[in-house]
């Protein structure tokens, strides 16, 4: 079937989130660094992720309100709003509460992921980030506990 599907578009990228015939999930990346979002971006679109970026955490949680991505990942350190900031901002927004949020930072202390799990969220992974255990989080996190069983 997959040769079938490469002849009839060879350009498409047939990633696990765009085996099926819905739009393929939105993630909004915010972090400031060009680099990490280069490379979260390429990871999440080769999946078959459609990716959204912003370079702060007051452009993240602006985008967050107006896109309602399915899902985001969100840096710490960064300027305007820090991600610990932006997640706070985004839980207590009624239009975002439910969004699942991946903090994905250097901050590798107890202390720190204990602090961002505390804001609201969902998990936390820290940089270098390992892709395919991103990409298994991503799809926990989209899919729900029920599509595991």
């Amino acid at each position: 079937m997959r040769r079938f599907q490469d002849k009839l578009n060879p350009h498409r990228d047939l990633g696990a989130a765009a085996t099926t015939l819905e739009t393929p999930p939105t993630v909004l990346i915010v972090d400031d660094s060009p680099t990490e979002t280069h490379i979260l971006s390429t990871t999440l679109k080769k999946a078959g992720y459609q990716v959204e970026t912003a370079c702060n955490g007051e452009e993240g949680v602006a985008l967050a309100r107006a896109l309602r991505p399915d899902l985001i990942l969100m840096d710490v350190i960064m300027p305007v709003l820090n991600g610990y900031q932006a997640t706070r901002l985004l839980r207590r927004d009624a239009e975002t509460a439910d969004i699942p949020i991946i903090m994905v930072t250097t901050k590798d202390l107890q202390t720190d992921r204990t602090w961002g799990l505390r804001q609201g969220a969902t998990d936390y992974l820290t940089k270098p980030v390992d892709r395919q255990l991103l990409l298994e989080r991503i799809r926990e996190l989209l899919d729900g506990p029920a599509s595991h069983a």
